[in-house]
């Protein structure tokens, strides 16, 4: 089983307002996934020409289930508030998602704690700090039959700043280990492998940066196993591949046996 997870920026590349859909498409498509991690995912925005990204992703890998998750309603860095679950399936949207070609048993959203109030960053290239508002973040899990039993595999993006994302991790962590199975989780982390490991317990499975995608940095995009199951996990390969578009890498994991 192919496991991507792929920050896709909104199907777009750095210092372009709009998204090519099928190149969007053919990027999916090529990256041959089983299941595929989608974070920054646009519904119905003006910048993806009011586009269903999921759905597009869902055809260009002929997933039969797959399932959206808004972190947010309305546009992102604009006018948005807090998605709750309740929006109208044509609202325009971002957050994340998850599909895969093989049947979904159950599916699980986790919605993540917002931080309160505003926060100092130092965006790149300044010096001086500015109060920012982080977005709202959530988790989605899909519980499979595998050939040694069920395994869960979720997705998450978590907040850019330090320590928030940590209590954000241990909350998914937490909520998804009660469902079936072992626990797969993919994603845009925002954070180290030393601290993603330390933080979730479980253990990272692909090493090299991710991310700024013209020259790579730092890995901050994981997919994280279940160091319970290591014998399911015996041959696992995995590394990182260019797209042709987003600022991040996407992550490509192999498993022998899922």
């Amino acid at each position: 089983m192919r496991l991507v997870t792929f920050n896709i920026l909104g199907g777009r590349s750095p210092g372009e307002d709009r998204v090519d859909v099928a190149r969007f498409a053919a990027a999916v498509r090529a990256l041959q996934p089983d299941v595929l991690a989608l974070q920054e995912v646009d519904r119905g925005q003006d910048r993806t020409q009011h586009a269903d990204l999921t759905a597009v992703a869902a055809s260009a890998m002929d997933a039969v289930d797959h399932r959206f998750v808004a972190a947010l309603t309305g546009t992102p860095g604009a006018t948005w508030t807090a998605a709750t679950g309740d929006e109208h399936p044509d609202s325009a949207a971002y957050g994340i998602a998850l599909l895969s070609r093989r049947q979904v048993r159950a599916w699980e959203v986790v919605r993540l704690p917002a931080l309160p109030g505003r926060a100092p960053w130092v965006w790149h290239g300044r010096k001086v700090p500015s109060l920012v508002r982080d977005e709202p973040r959530v988790a989605v899990g899909a519980e499979l039959d595998g050939p040694t039993g069920p395994v869960t595999l979720a997705t998450t993006h978590l907040s850019f700043l330090p320590g928030w994302n940590v209590v954000q991790l241990r909350r998914a962590v937490r909520a998804l280990r009660s469902t079936a199975g072992p626990l797969v989780l993919m994603g845009d982390l925002n954070m180290s492998p030393g601290t993603a490991r330390r933080v979730s317990g479980l253990v990272p499975v692909v090493a090299g940066p991710t991310f700024p995608v013209a020259h790579p940095a730092r890995q901050i995009d994981h997919v994280l196993l279940d160091p319970l199951e290591e014998p399911r996990w015996h041959g696992v390969a995995g590394r990182t591949v260019p797209t042709g578009l987003s600022d991040h890498l996407a992550l490509v994991v192999d498993l022998p046996v899922c």
